[in-house]
């Protein structure tokens, strides 16, 4: 009688909880560090690193510093994307991690500019460019855990978890620093909307030295992944590409352009919504360039409520862009975006109720635009360059939006006398040309993750962004 055969032993594969919390836990550290420090470039390092006896001058160059990190992703998009798409998307997502968890630790223990001069500023920008490379390659990587480990019919769903980091990120950021603000109080006499001594010499440190307690966190949830079965399917089959980026450039450059724009109107309103209402809220209304004057703690407080939305609606879009397709979803959040810019200033000259719906309004939009994004661009992508191909549009359009967005806000601002309305038309602009690049992209919602992998990959090229 023959001898039995026996079946190969089942491939291990991720749960459903490993992937969501993986996918989720990284790029809520990541956007954690990212935002303690934009909240820092607003209230902080303009004094302790940027001296200047104009205040504008020392905030913008305060800003400069953090369009230098946006400028870094493509590069960590570039180094992080070929180490895996060649070796894997685990390690490599652990390595951007301890990346990022290093260089926010050590911005905490950095000396400032009274105390080392210039050093200290090229210290602040080092560790910023750090920053912006590790984040580079997280992103991607955390997408594609998600979208690559999600059933039928669920990409969208799942790959708006590691989108909602954003807004956890945000609120575990800015929550602490609002903690360390009441326990370190300005004294008695002084202006409550600025920070006290106590916290300019030490308790803005306290923020950046926690990152280490959530990285370690990361650590130990990343190192518990296994490998998705499409990237092993791909390795086994040998269709690894050698070098991932010429793949991508020679044979998907349609891709790369349209999720380039794809990102542009979203990545405008998070920075806008983010960091400019930071520094406009906060801004004293008799002040040389007028804002909202409101105390730092009770405008905070409002972004948090309206964060609250980002990340609800992150994950309402997930449903929707899966139910209806992500192009169509889009389409209708960024002609909604584009309204948004045009009617900034009737909404916030409604005072504090029309500051809150202008905020709600925002973070909502914002949800619903960068939650599908999550499913989109890995899906513009073959598994062999999907960490690569996916990781530059991401970070390219960083640089397009996110790099000059609060430089620019600032500088129409300014140019309009203390009036938010030249930098609400800077955002509809951007959202109308990314609506243009929606209408040229074709949907990939029933795209399968590993189709296309053979030969230069023209049929999914055709399906997905031939220009109609």
């Amino acid at each position: 009688m023959p001898a039995p055969t026996t079946s190969p032993a089942p491939t291990s594969v991720n749960s459903r909880s490993r992937v969501l919390v993986a996918s989720l836990i990284g790029t809520t550290i990541e956007f954690y560090d990212f935002y303690i420090y934009a909240t820092a470039a607003v209230l902080v390092f303009p004094t302790l690193f940027f001296p200047s006896s104009d205040p504008t001058t020392a905030l913008l160059s305060s800003f400069a510093v953090f369009g230098a990190a946006m400028v870094a992703r493509p590069i960590g998009a570039v180094v992080f994307g070929h180490l895996g798409d060649r070796l894997g998307r685990k390690g490599t997502l652990v390595a951007s991690l301890l990346t990022m968890g290093i260089a926010t630790f050590l911005i905490g223990v950095l000396p400032t500019y009274a105390q080392a001069g210039w050093v200290a500023t090229a210290l602040l920008v080092l560790m910023r460019l750090a920053q912006g490379f590790a984040l580079g390659g997280e992103w991607s990587g955390a997408a594609l855990v998600a979208t690559e480990n999600a059933p039928k019919g669920k990409r969208a769903l799942y790959g708006t978890f590691p989108q909602l980091g954003a807004p956890l990120g945000f609120i575990i950021g800015n929550g602490l620093f609002l903690v360390i603000g009441a326990l370190l109080p300005s004294a008695a006499g002084a202006d409550p909307s600025q920070p006290s001594d106590a916290f300019l010499d030490w308790g803005w440190r306290i923020p950046f030295l926690f990152s280490a307690v959530m990285v370690a966190i990361g650590l130990w949830v990343r190192m518990r992944l296994v490998e998705a079965p499409v990237f092993e399917k791909t390795r086994e089959a040998g269709l690894v590409r050698k070098l991932p980026l010429a793949t991508v450039f020679q044979n998907h450059w349609k891709q790369l352009i349209l999720g380039t724009f794809f990102m542009l109107a979203t990545y405008v309103l998070f920075y806008l919504m983010t960091t400019f209402s930071l520094s406009y809220g906060r801004t004293a209304e008799d002040a040389a360039v007028p804002g909202l004057g409101y105390e730092y703690t009770t405008f905070v407080l409002m972004m948090i409520f309206g964060v609250l939305f980002f990340a609800v609606f992150t994950l309402v879009s997930g449903p929707l862009a899966d139910r209806y397709g992500r192009r169509a979803t889009l389409i209708a959040v960024t002609a909604g975006i584009l309204v948004f810019g045009l009617v900034w200033v009737p909404l916030i000259g409604l005072g504090t109720v029309g500051v809150v719906l202008w905020l709600v309004f925002g973070f909502t939009l914002m949800g619903m635009t960068f939650g599908p994004m999550g499913a989109l661009l890995p899906e513009l992508f073959p598994t062999s360059v999907r960490y690569t191909g996916s990781g530059i549009s991401y970070n390219v359009s960083s640089i397009l939006g996110a790099a000059v967005a609060p430089f620019i806000a600032v500088a129409l601002w300014e140019a309009a006398d203390g009036s938010p309305w030249l930098v609400g038309v800077y955002l509809s602009s951007m959202a109308l040309l990314t609506l243009v690049a929606l209408l040229i992209g074709k949907e990939t919602k029933d795209v399968g993750l590993d189709e296309g992998e053979g030969g230069d990959a023209s049929g999914r090229d055709e399906a997905l962004a031939t220009v109609s």
